[in-house]
C-alpha cells in the first residue's frame, strides 16, 4: 500500500489472496464451515477466484472476524434505524484500514496536491466525535487529517446540514482563487440543491480545481435523484467541471473503497477504479458461477485490507466491466437475500434452506 507505483501483478495478488484465505480459515469457524459447505479449503483452490464470498447481509447476522474478540479496538457499523440489525466490520488494527483509504484518496480524490499541500475540504456528513461507529465519518476524519487545511469543517451538526453556514462559505470560496473539496454523501447534496432552489440562490461558480466526492445511497432520507442527474446539478449548481465530481464506491463491509476515473482520467470513460489490492469478479446472482467477460453479474470483491474480517465480500449490487474498471448497474437484493439466509445458517451451524 506505501509503494510509490500501482503495480497490478495477478500473481503477486494471487500469492497473498491465498495465504490470506488460508489465515481466515484457520482462525474464523464460522467461514471455515461455510467454505467447506461450497467444498473449499486452502489446500484444494488453485486460485482466489476460488475463494468463497461470504454476503454483506451475513455481517448482520453475527460476528464475523479473524481474531479474538479480546483485541477487538474498533466497530464499524452499517447505516440503519436503533430497532434494525446492522451490518459490522470487527477490527484489531485501523492501520492498513487507514492506510488504504488513504492512498486511494490521494490518488482518485486529490492527485493533483503535492504532499506538503493542503486544500479546503467540507464535509458534509457527521464527524467522528458525533458517529463513532461510522466508517464513513472515520473516512472523513483521516481526509481531513492529511488532506484539509485549517479552515475544514463539518457542515452535519446534530444531524442537521447547517445550509447557511455551507452558503456563506461558497459565497466566499468563489471570491478567491484556491480550490476548494466538498465532498459528502449524496443525499446531504440533494438536501443542498433542494435549499440552493428553495432560497431561489444563484449558481455558485467556484475556482478552477474544485471538486465534489459523494458516497452512499439515500435510505429514504431525501428525494432520489439519478447519479448521472446529481453529478449533473452539481457541476451546474456549484460551477465545477462535469469531471471534477466523483462518487465513491464502498460499504462498511470493506476497508478499501473504489472512486469514478474522472478527476484522475478526465479525458477517459468514467468507471470505477481500485488499488491492486483489491479485485472484482461479476457472478451470476442465482447461479454463483462467473458471468461471462461482457455480461453483468452481482458484484464480488477481493480486498486484502480487509485481514481482521473475510477478504472475498459478495455485494447486493449487479455491475459490469467497462475497460480496467468496473460501472454499477443497480441492485439484486433478493438474491442477496437468499444468499444471506442461506450463508448464515451454515456459518452459523445450521442446515441451510432447500
Amino acid at each position: 500500500m506505501n509503494e510509490p507505483g500501482w503495480e497490478f501483478d495477478e500473481s503477486r495478488f494471487d500469492r497473498l489472496a491465498r495465504e490470506l484465505f488460508s489465515h481466515q480459515f484457520e482462525s474464523c469457524s464460522a467461514y471455515a464451515r461455510f467454505c467447506r459447505s461450497r467444498g473449499a479449503e486452502p489446500k484444494s483452490i488453485r486460485s482466489w477466484k476460488e475463494i468463497p464470498a461470504v454476503p454483506t447481509g451475513a455481517f448482520k447476522e453475527m460476528r464475523i472476524a479473524s481474531f479474538p474478540e479480546a483485541n477487538e479496538i474498533k466497530t464499524f457499523r452499517t447505516s440503519g434505524t436503533s430497532t434494525q440489525r446492522r451490518g459490522e466490520l470487527h477490527l484489531d488494527t485501523l492501520e492498513l484500514y487507514e492506510t488504504s483509504l488513504l492512498a486511494s484518496l490521494s490518488r482518485f480524490v486529490f492527485p493533483d496536491l503535492r504532499p506538503s499541500e493542503r486544500m479546503t475540504l467540507r464535509i458534509l456528513a457527521p464527524s467522528a466525535s458525533e458517529a463513532p461507529d461510522s466508517s464513513l465519518s472515520h473516512m472523513f476524519s483521516k481526509a481531513l487529517e492529511i488532506f484539509g487545511s485549517t479552515d475544514s469543517r463539518y457542515d452535519v451538526v446534530d444531524g442537521t446540514l447547517q445550509t447557511d453556514a455551507l452558503c456563506r462559505f461558497l459565497e466566499r470560496a468563489q471570491a478567491g482563487r484556491r480550490p476548494v473539496a466538498l465532498c459528502g454523501t449524496a443525499f446531504a447534496f440533494v438536501h443542498l440543491l433542494d435549499e440552493l432552489e428553495q432560497n431561489k440562490r444563484s449558481n455558485f461558480q467556484l475556482p478552477a480545481g474544485s471538486r465534489v466526492m459523494e458516497t452512499g445511497g439515500y435510505k429514504g432520507r431525501s428525494r432520489e435523484l439519478a447519479r448521472d442527474t446529481l453529478h449533473s446539478l452539481l457541476a451546474r449548481r456549484l460551477g465545477v467541471a462535469a469531471s471534477n465530481v466523483v462518487n465513491q464506491y464502498g460499504m462498511t463491509e470493506l476497508g478499501s473503497q473504489f472512486y469514478d476515473s474522472s478527476l484522475r482520467q478526465p479525458a477517459q470513460t468514467r468507471r470505477k477504479l481500485g488499488p491492486p489490492w483489491t479485485r472484482l469478479r461479476l457472478v451470476d446472482p442465482e447461479t454463483g458461477s462467473e458471468a461471462k467477460d461482457d455480461a453483468s453479474g452481482m458484484v464480488v470483491l477481493h480486498d486484502l485490507a480487509n485481514t481482521g474480517s473475510i477478504a472475498a465480500i459478495q455485494t447486493a449490487d449487479i455491475g459490469r466491466r467497462s475497460e480496467d474498471g468496473f460501472e454499477i448497474l443497480g441492485r439484486e437484493p433478493d438474491a442477496e437475500e437468499r444468499g444471506c439466509s442461506i450463508a448464515a445458517d451454515v456459518m452459523l451451524g445450521e442446515s441451510a434452506p432447500k
